[in-house]
């Protein structure tokens, strides 16, 4: 993939992993060309396929499809450090780190927001280029991977965003697939403690709306 292709899919793929509403439905001409910019012919027919999909379906089915797959499906859920520290201390500690390398770099979370919501980790990924903005999805792998397998098991057409996403990043090494095993088998870790300062209710499943990264002060 060549360097100008991997912000606009990081871009792209974070608009498309939001929540589908009417401004984003309608904006079927800008998605088709953004979509045609991209010269990685894998990456692009994967994004094809799915707007496909997107723009040619009942607007309220997607709506409902979406929610059906991230809100209500455990294994479907966007927030990204959920599959590897379950509802953990570890994943609080995660959760700040995140918070931090986006506040480094003069970027901040919506009020409320979760920095591990996958649309935020590929805003990122986007805005700040390979390095420092693509380590949070390089360290997620193995959640990529798990979050792939299962929309492509409940067929969603949104795994062809997966598809696409991880298509970009370094292929799985042994020791990834070990883990993503154990995981796939086990499930992420069950200690329900530490969290209080980073977010309220369903932590780690299902999506709502996509924050914006925004300039901090």
């Amino acid at each position: 993939m060549i360097p100008e292709d991997r912000p606009r899919l990081f871009d792209l793929a974070s608009l498309l992993l939001t929540y589908p509403d009417s401004r984003l439905s309608g904006a079927a001409a800008e998605l088709r060309g953004a979509v045609g910019e991209i010269t990685d012919a894998e990456v692009r027919e994967r994004l094809t396929a799915f707007l496909g999909w997107f723009l040619t379906t009942d607007p309220i089915e997607v709506e409902a499809h979406y929610v059906r797959t991230f809100d209500l499906r455990r294994r479907c859920g966007l927030y990204l450090t959920y599959y590897l520290h379950g509802d953990t201390r570890k994943r609080g500690i995660a959760l700040l780190t995140l918070k931090q390398r986006y506040r480094a770099h003069g970027l901040r979370l919506a009020e409320g927001e979760l920095p591990d919501l996958l649309p935020v980790v590929l805003e990122f990924a986007a805005a700040v280029g390979p390095g420092d903005g693509e380590a949070p999805l390089r360290q997620h792998r193995q959640g990529l991977e798990l979050l792939r397998v299962a929309l492509a098991e409940a067929g969603s057409p949104y795994h062809h965003l997966l598809e696409a996403v991880v298509a970009a990043l370094c292929p799985l090494t042994d020791t990834d697939r070990e883990a993503i095993r154990a995981l796939a088998v086990d499930g992420p870790p069950v200690e329900s403690v530490g969290l209080a300062p980073y977010g309220t209710g369903a932590i780690g499943f299902g999506a709502g709306s996509c924050p914006s990264l925004e300039s901090a002060p």
